[in-house]
């Protein structure tokens, strides 16, 4: 039996198409931007068309039928491969908790969600039982010969299991997969570009923990880096910086769209400035900050406009009863984004 929205690539997989080739310019003759730069000199992923099928169909079905909105949720960490045929990486850490959970909570409340995430991290609804401190199969038992539901935790499966069904049976999400940072940021584009026609009524997400920092394809070795390879000893390894991408979102790729990016930082002394500074280079519409020390109990909302912040907490109580404080951080990116589409409305 194959599994629903199964894929026929895997983005973990090393791309022996794009091995080092050594005609591509370190960098552009032309004064072009950062980004364009960066599509110049960076092959797209093979399996991108099939990703601009899927997306392309899905926006149509919900545009044409079930007339909901739309949220890109961004999920997980990317790569950085060492080699074309990787064996080195250097990894973005993120299990995709904020990333999932909240993309449950969208779909919840009456949106559909493409969720682009990083291979094999947390997914809506599964992520309740795949990364369990239980082995998976804790959660079975065997009766009359046959495997079923441990009684312990077949309620709560149950609930899972119906909110995911709903989900598949109306075709309100969509599972998209990257792992290195070049795939993410290419489909990250073309998803987008394909969000264009939502408007206002498209909500972007962006909860991936994205490299700040790659080797350009120009410079990247074809093979593994061999020990050998060490001056005294030390393997020196020169990065280039990722290009900042979310001005690029902003101003071109889904313009009138609604943004949320989100600023992880463990001084609290900075955390407001970092994300108002955010907001006056990129033009976006919302950073949702938090610390890292205590993110899943507090997070805080900031908007244009000097000091314009909102902090949302979980009480004591929510805590000792399991809260998620995505399902109060949700409700409130809703009454943001109703803002955000009355204010185009008006402006149309």
């Amino acid at each position: 039996m194959t599994p629903p929205q199964s894929k026929n690539f895997h983005t973990a997989n090393p791309e022996f198409e794009q091995a080092i080739d050594r005609s591509i310019p370190e960098f552009a003759a032309a004064q072009l931007s950062d980004e364009d730069k960066y599509f110049k000199n960076h092959k797209p992923p093979v399996y991108l068309p099939e990703i601009a099928v899927e997306v392309q169909d899905f926006v149509k079905y919900h545009l044409e039928h079930s007339h909901k909105r739309i949220a890109l949720v961004t999920s997980g960490g990317t790569t950085v491969p060492l080699e074309n045929n990787t064996v080195r990486f250097i990894d973005n850490f993120s299990a995709g908790t904020r990333g999932a959970t909240s993309a449950e909570y969208f779909l919840e409340n009456g949106y559909a969600v493409i969720f682009l995430h990083r291979e094999f991290s947390l997914l809506p609804y599964s992520r309740h039982f795949s990364h369990s401190t239980n082995c998976f199969l804790d959660f079975m038992t065997e009766k009359d010969n046959k495997i079923q539901i441990n009684d312990q935790f077949a309620d709560e499966m149950l609930q899972v299991w119906r909110k995911y069904n709903e989900a598949k049976d109306t075709n309100s999400l969509l599972l998209i997969p990257f792992t290195t940072v070049n795939q993410y940021l290419y489909t990250l584009k073309e998803i987008s570009e394909n969000l264009h026609i939502m408007k206002s009524k498209a909500l972007f997400y962006l909860a991936a923990a994205v490299s700040d920092f790659f080797i350009p394809q120009s410079r990247m070795p074809q093979h593994k880096i061999q020990s050998s390879a060490t001056q005294d000893g030390e393997l020196v390894i020169r990065l280039a910086q990722v290009p900042k991408f979310l001005s690029r979102l902003v101003e071109n790729w889904a313009q009138g769209a609604m943004i949320i990016s989100f600023k992880l930082e463990t001084d609290n002394n900075i955390l407001i400035q970092k994300a108002e500074s955010a907001l006056e280079r990129y033009h976006h519409q919302l950073v949702i900050g938090n610390l890292l020390q205590t993110r899943k109990k507090e997070v805080v909302f900031v908007t244009p406009g000097h000091h314009q912040e909102n902090w949302i907490r979980l009480t004591d109580q929510e805590i000792n009863d399991n809260v998620e404080i995505e399902s109060k951080m949700i409700p409130a990116v809703i009454k943001v984004h109703d803002d955000w589409i009355a204010k185009n409305d008006n402006n149309n």
